[in-house]
């Protein structure tokens, strides 16, 4: 009986419908010459999971196992189509993608009354130099040229769930305000998402929002909390307050009229403590500080996406063939954690990338069934050998 390789299991997870419904809403695969959305997203995928640091690599690497492709319902690859269809094709239909696999990822079972948690923040991503500066240098900024990837990160399903690309001088708060919101989840974000209105917006939408205050704010006491004794030494103070000025910039009003938490947290081995801004005026003062403690995991997710997957050295220098690696490197993240919470659940998505990544095209159903085997002729053969010494 025939078993299937491991990139083809995880391939699965792939909603193959909704890949077809979303490139044929774009047309993907007119004038594609007969290299489809479907072979690039094999190939971009297979280059994400191998590590391959090239259009060669992906080339040499993928047509080596030949013999898996039918079954993957692909074919051989040259480089020169691969380069030209991700120049050409619309990157929005891996951000279509994307979103579709989003939505598959499963939440961990919380414990009663726990909030759904979402953090957002963005990452950037240098491209400087030949083929990368016609496009990128009229957007870059005094710290940054190339583009910006704003994310927000389910903490419970330990995966993205909203993403965007932008160019460098995109400023955060104008893509965070396109987030959809949840009523009854709690958001954490830094200063980037620094807006009023925006904050209004999530209180108007009945969830809960923690960041922090800037040091020029101008706020009025309400109310000082007494703070709970196993708070000692970690949170300073806990204050309910109000904004003090209802027009703070240029006569602009500021829509947010209800009452607000200002709690400060201290900071071993900095100069400053923590001022955090929530509109949470029920759990206590710890909660909400190890929440914003929590923002660190999409910190860690940037880094372990830049580590472990291809987006720092990129096939193709063109802004279409960037969105593309990007956003196909987004799409294999997924695919390991839907494989990961199939297949190994345990483990970590690091352990799971990486034997993966060494025996991608192995069928592992029936490498285990021919080890058994094996194990049983030489048991076997063991036992009807004579001993050597009575």
């Amino acid at each position: 009986m025939f078993r299937i390789s491991q990139f083809a299991q995880l391939m699965r997870a792939m909603p193959r419908e909704g890949f077809e419904r979303v490139v044929r809403s774009h047309e993907g695969d007119k004038h594609s010459k007969g290299f489809s959305c479907w072979d690039q997203m094999l190939v971009m995928s297979y280059g994400q999971l191998a590590g391959a640091s090239g259009l060669r690599d992906l080339e040499v690497g993928f047509n080596r196992h030949r013999t898996q492709h039918y079954h993957l319902g692909t074919h051989e690859v040259r480089r020169s189509t691969l380069a030209d269809a991700n120049s050409k094709r619309n990157p929005q239909i891996f951000a279509e993608v994307a979103r579709q696999l989003m939505g598959q990822v499963p939440r961990r079972m919380r414990r009663e009354g726990e909030r759904l948690m979402y953090l957002l923040d963005s990452t950037a991503m240098t491209l400087t130099g030949p083929g990368f500066d016609q496009w990128t240098r009229a957007t870059r900024t005094d710290h940054h040229q190339g583009v910006k990837a704003h994310v927000m990160y389910a903490v419970q399903a330990e995966a993205p769930c909203w993403t965007s690309i932008t160019p460098a001088n995109v400023n955060d708060i104008v893509e965070g305000v396109k987030v959809p919101l949840q009523a009854g989840a709690v958001y954490v974000f830094d200063k980037g998402y620094y807006d009023f209105g925006w904050w209004h917006r999530i209180e108007q939408a009945r969830a809960i929002f923690v960041t922090r205050f800037k040091s020029n704010v101008r706020l009025e006491t309400v109310q000082r909390r007494k703070l709970p004794r196993q708070a000692a030494g970690v949170v300073l103070s806990d204050e309910r307050v109000r904004f003090d000025n209802p027009t703070p910039r240029g006569g602009h009003r500021n829509p947010y009229t209800s009452p607000l938490r200002r709690i400060v947290v201290a900071r071993p081995g900095h100069d400053t403590p923590l001022v955090l801004a929530t509109n949470d005026l029920r759990c206590s003062a710890l909660t909400i500080a190890r929440r914003y403690q929590d923002r660190w995991q999409i910190e860690l997710f940037f880094k372990w996406v830049k580590q472990h997957l291809k987006i720092k050295r990129f096939v193709g220098r063109s802004e279409n063939a960037v969105r593309i690696q990007i956003l196909t490197a987004l799409i294999t993240y997924l695919l390991v954690a839907l494989y990961r919470a199939a297949h190994r659940p345990k483990a970590s998505l690091w352990e799971v990338l990486r034997e993966l990544r060494l025996a991608l095209f192995q069928r592992a159903e029936t490498e285990i069934e021919l080890f058994r085997r094996q194990s049983e002729h030489r048991a076997l053969l063991a036992n009807l050998q004579p001993a050597l010494f009575p």
